[in-house]
């Protein structure tokens, strides 16, 4: 059975279970990148750690809005915060798995893969400059591949948005008239195309309109069945998307950055996909006495996914963080978060 197979098995994970705690709910919101293996750890957590979880996809920008409001135990944003902006929130920053943000195409007869693309095509494509899909520079990328004479329809995330933080800063790298145009951000003036709310919306609007390219997190693309393309990496070779490749640009990120926001976006090496990002969670430290229990329950959560939930995770296409970096994750909560009277409130 592949990934994709498993993606729609019914209990195609199995967890183990620790001991019964007392039950517990914890609220988060934020980016839709994670949205699929935060609800499939609730799903399981419940189950096997009493704790349950209420997760809205509301967007990076959101998740920050709130949390910072006070409004949910934890945001959630694929955009990390600086440092500091984390010391004037009192905000804790960590990872919870990394993913891979992936280009998806609906272009009648082109396979999944098929399609191969350069950093300068893709920029110029959602520059509005390639207006069509058998534009000379594509057709001289793709010998052999019939590409047709349509219109090319970029699709963006409309809401403020992690994911398009993490596309806008490759295309910045990778372009110079990106980089002093539209710039990278949450939410960007886009020069063309149409507007979504959600990775869910984006993977909507590419399968539902001939001649799109959009941009999503990889688990919406593998979940909705989407065609997907390779790209031009840094050091010149072209890579699909897949678990590899991910995998070889998580093996050499440097976690050891403030806020564990380490940067695998355009990294060299033959085997690399070039948009690899982690995914963070935000958690108060300095809790008031009616919020203790919510962010108690947050570490909880999450310290039961890091050791139950790497199966999961990888069948949905995320990578799992290394287990040294969730010791590190673990004493960050011990060392940071405090109760009104000053007090630790995680001890491993």
């Amino acid at each position: 059975m592949n990934r994709r197979s498993l993606l729609f098995a019914s209990g195609a994970v199995v967890l183990a279970r620790p001991a019964l705690a007392q039950a517990v709910t914890v609220t988060g919101a934020g980016a839709s990148f994670p949205r699929p293996i935060y609800e499939r750890w609730g799903q399981a957590a419940r189950e096997g750690a009493s704790i349950s979880l209420n997760y809205q996809s509301i967007g990076s920008g959101g998740g920050i809005n709130q949390i910072t409001n006070r409004t949910v135990d934890f945001g959630a944003s694929d955009a990390p915060l600086p440092t500091a902006q984390l010391t004037e929130r009192n905000l804790l920053q960590f990872p919870t798995v990394m993913g891979s943000i992936v280009l998806i195409v609906n272009i009648p007869g082109v396979a999944d893969n098929a399609l191969k693309l350069t950093p300068e095509v893709i920029a110029d494509l959602f520059l509005g400059r390639i207006t069509r899909w058998n534009d000379a520079r594509i057709v001289e990328l793709n010998t052999g591949l019939r590409l047709p004479n349509l219109p090319v329809s970029p699709a963006y995330r409309a809401d403020a948005s992690g994911t398009t933080f993490v596309f806008t800063t490759y295309l910045s790298r990778i372009s110079d008239t990106w980089k002093t145009g539209p710039g990278a951000g949450t939410s960007i003036r886009w020069p063309a195309g149409n507007g979504a709310r959600g990775n869910e919306g984006v993977s909507n609007t590419v399968r539902n309109t001939p001649g799109a390219i959009g941009y999503t997190e990889n688990a919406y693309a593998t979940v909705n069945r989407l065609v997907t393309t390779q790209i031009r990496n840094k050091s010149g070779a072209f890579v699909a998307p897949v678990m590899a490749a991910f995998q070889a640009a998580a093996d050499v990120a440097d976690w050891s950055v403030p806020g564990f926001a380490a940067d695998l976006i355009d990294l060299s090496g033959a085997t690399v996909w070039p948009i690899v990002s982690p995914t963070f969670i935000l958690l108060p430290t300095n809790p008031t006495a009616d919020k203790v229990a919510g962010s108690l329950g947050t570490m909880r959560f999450f310290d039961w996914c890091f050791k139950n939930g790497a199966t999961a995770a990888t069948q949905l296409e995320y990578m799992p963080l290394p287990s040294a970096l969730h010791d590190r994750i673990r004493a960050a909560w011990g060392a940071q978060v405090k109760n009104p009277a000053g007090q630790a409130i995680w001890t491993a």
